[in-house]
């Protein structure tokens, strides 16, 4: 079992008398900018002059904005939160030539160090925290005065301190009061990736959309093959999420329980393990960065709008659209 570290083996006063600085204002971005001042840490957040609406939302919060460049100026800790596809080009023009020896670089995932788009200088600390939830609960469960899980890594130890600087951060955010696992950079990168790949976006959606046109093509009304598809998943995910595999037997009727241990494997085939060991495969040898990377160097992302334009048009998509109406209880 992984070891856990907790609040007793954080020292958040290592962060006394230095300031962060947290590139964007998205859904980590504002949790983190948010909870770090809240924990008594000096924070200055980044964003382009162009991004008035961001800016006013910061300043709103009760948090000083400023141009990136210049947080990264000010920044002795900068934690990078936009997307993976831009990280690259903040760096290289608003970070890196701001950057000072001692400096603690940090991500909250891993792909831009692991697949060299970033490579950072050999005198500053390069570390990850990445809670293991979105921004809006990082958030919520610290006002509650709870924390969500999360990971840290140590990519560069230039201080000596790389480490304690993570635990340090991590506690910030409230991540001290539920547990916060090390890993590596490498394990982090490839497990998220194909998690999302095999398992929690890809699989999962194309499980659901092949169950879908399986009972439409067969004859039954697309409304009632979306209820039973894709819209019960949340029922099962969220007993899963709360106890486990077992839990969610134990809650569903005997019926299904069945029909769960006798179907599942003919679903989830050797062959498709032999896929998932391939796309792992991809993953681990830079196969998939590469790929995503030339998508977004190609100029407009044809091929990945086109993708994301003909899944938005699917049937499933039309007729979960329009039963979502029916549901007053759906956040919106």
């Amino acid at each position: 079992m992984a070891k856990m570290y907790y609040e007793s083996d954080c020292n958040l006063g290592l962060l006394k008398g230095k300031t962060v600085a947290v590139i964007g204002y998205g859904s980590q971005g504002h949790a983190h900018a948010q909870n770090l001042k809240e924990s008594g840490v000096d924070v200055v957040v980044g964003l382009p002059a162009a991004f008035t609406e961001e800016r006013q939302k910061v300043t709103n919060d009760g948090l000083k904005v400023v141009d990136t460049e210049e947080a990264a100026k000010l920044g002795d800790l900068i934690m990078i939160l936009v997307p993976d596809q831009l990280q690259k080009a903040v760096y290289e023009n608003s970070i890196k030539g701001n950057l000072q020896a001692g400096n603690v670089l940090m991500f909250a995932h891993g792909f831009n160090i692991h697949y060299s788009q970033i490579i950072p200088p050999k005198d500053v600390d390069v570390v990850m925290v990445a809670p293991k939830g979105p921004g809006h609960t990082v958030r919520s469960q610290y006002v509650e005065g709870k924390g969500v899980p999360s990971i840290i890594a140590i990519y560069q130890d230039a201080s000596g301190k790389a480490k304690e600087y993570a635990l340090a951060y991590a506690s910030g955010l409230g991540a001290g009061k539920a547990g916060i696992i090390e890993t590596t950079f490498k394990e982090e990168t490839e497990t998220d990736l194909f998690g999302e790949q095999a398992v929690l976006c890809g699989g999962v959606t194309e499980l659901m959309k092949a169950g879908f046109e399986t009972l439409v093509q067969a004859g039954y009304q697309p409304e009632i093959a979306y209820f039973e598809c894709v819209h019960e998943m949340k029922l099962i995910i969220d007993m899963i999420n709360e106890g486990g595999f077992s839990y969610m037997r134990y809650s569903i009727s005997d019926t299904a329980e069945y029909g769960d241990y006798v179907t599942g494997k003919r679903i989830i085939t050797e062959e498709t393990r032999k896929e998932m060991k391939k796309i792992l495969s991809e993953v681990q040898d830079g196969k998939f960065a590469s790929n995503w990377v030339s998508e977004n160097n190609s100029g407009g992302k044809a091929n990945f709008l086109a993708m994301r334009r003909n899944e938005t048009e699917h049937q499933v998509e039309v007729v979960g659209a329009e039963l979502r109406k029916m549901m007053s209880w759906l956040k919106k």
